[in-house]
């Protein structure tokens, strides 16, 4: 069981990519209510682009509960851009303890109908930005003696249940689930590669569906979405502990904090609130426990 109060992070440096709404902003939120001074990165500062949400507006939202937050522009579509990210992120806050790659712009087709373009880019976006920002993450963090990688997952990595579902049917997620599946291996992977040097790699994913700008024209109406807030604590509990002690975890917002007993905090660390409860529909082939 984890200790009754929150993780501090106080003198930590963390980079947050795709901040400027939903999950990462809710991360970069709750990293920095920990102490940790938070680097925000998306594609322009204060300029939103298909869906609501600037970088701006989320320094603005840490800042004002009193956190301290860097914005770093950055489109991860253009290599310039992303292979130098984590180096101006290190520059600009003066190091890097902890990277958190949540950034991506998911499309679902079903593959017969995906073009070549969109299967390029859910692979750009949810493996090979996530590889090439830890590569270039990996010696700062040595270079600190420890470090922390979260890799932003999903539900829909675990297999469908037979009979198949609607969704699973229909729904489109064939390539995105089949990239977010690579990237559970990729952090279980990189976590063994990295324990000698006292860097953990984890994985946190939504247990169900979370409600954001990006995703909520894949989730059906009227479909029970979970609090970010789950996720954001879940996100926390994987990047305070040694390598040796908690590291290539794939854990589920509802299902890891429920099993190890640590509290979920408001996004601001204020206020407690009530243990998850995991719904019917959750995945039942989820392991509660991260391993």
């Amino acid at each position: 069981m984890e200790p009754h109060h929150p993780p501090t992070l106080g003198g930590k440096i963390a980079l947050v990519t795709g901040a400027s709404r939903g999950i990462g902003r809710a991360v970069a939120q709750r990293l920095s209510a920990a102490g940790a001074t938070v680097v925000v990165s998306a594609r322009s500062l204060d300029r939103a682009g298909a869906f609501p949400g600037t970088l701006a507006e989320t320094v603005a939202l840490i800042r004002g509960a009193g956190g301290q937050a860097i914005a770093l522009a950055a489109d991860l579509e253009k290599p310039d851009e992303r292979d130098t990210l984590v180096v101006r992120a290190a520059e600009a806050a003066g190091g890097l303890d902890i990277l958190v790659n949540n950034a991506g712009f998911a499309e679902y087709a079903a593959v017969e109908d995906m073009p070549l373009a969109v299967f390029d880019r859910t692979v750009d976006h949810y493996l090979r930005v996530p590889f090439v920002l830890s590569q270039a993450a990996i010696p700062l963090m040595k270079r600190r003696g420890a470090g922390w990688i979260v890799n932003v997952g999903s539900a829909t990595s675990v297999p469908p249940g037979r009979p198949f579902d609607e969704f699973a049917r229909h729904g489109g997620s064939t390539v995105y689930a089949a990239v977010k599946a690579a990237l559970n291996r990729f952090t279980q992977g990189l976590a063994a590669e990295l324990q000698e040097s006292n860097i953990a790699v984890n994985l946190v994913a939504p247990s169900t569906a979370i409600s954001t700008p990006g995703a909520d024209r894949y989730i059906p109406a009227g479909y029970p979405t979970e609090p970010v807030e789950y996720l954001a604590e879940t996100a926390l509990a994987l990047c305070h502990l040694p390598a040796a002690e908690r590291t290539g975890l794939l854990a589920y917002s509802l299902h890891f904090p429920l099993h190890h007993g640590f509290p979920v905090y408001t996004l601001d660390g204020r206020d407690r609130l009530p243990a998850p409860t995991l719904p019917e529909w959750a995945y039942s082939a989820i392991n509660p426990s991260g391993e």
